[in-house]
């Protein structure tokens, strides 16, 4: 089993599939921590964190791509696990 939060291994679409039945399974046990834990409230922190997500590039010395790749999508999708 990869990490969820080191999405480097997420490079083909087959790689996010994997992602997220990750995702999914660990969703299942509240002592993980997510802080959105219904649809709505995953959605909203999705919506938010990509829209705010230039300023995570820049934290990290980064440029936000023009076109996202598997890894970013698996980014915003770890990402809205937690993002308030």
């Amino acid at each position: 089993m990869n990490s969820l939060n080191d999405t480097t291994w997420v490079r083909t679409r087959a790689d996010l599939v994997a992602y997220v039945q990750q995702l999914s399974q660990e969703a299942l046990n509240p002592a993980n921590g997510w802080e959105n834990r219904s649809l709505d409230r995953y959605l909203e922190a999705l919506g938010a964190w990509t829209d705010d997500m230039d300023g995570w590039f820049l934290n990290r010395g980064e440029r936000a791509p023009e076109q996202p790749d598997w890894s970013l999508i698996a980014d915003m999708l770890r990402a809205a696990c937690f993002y308030e």
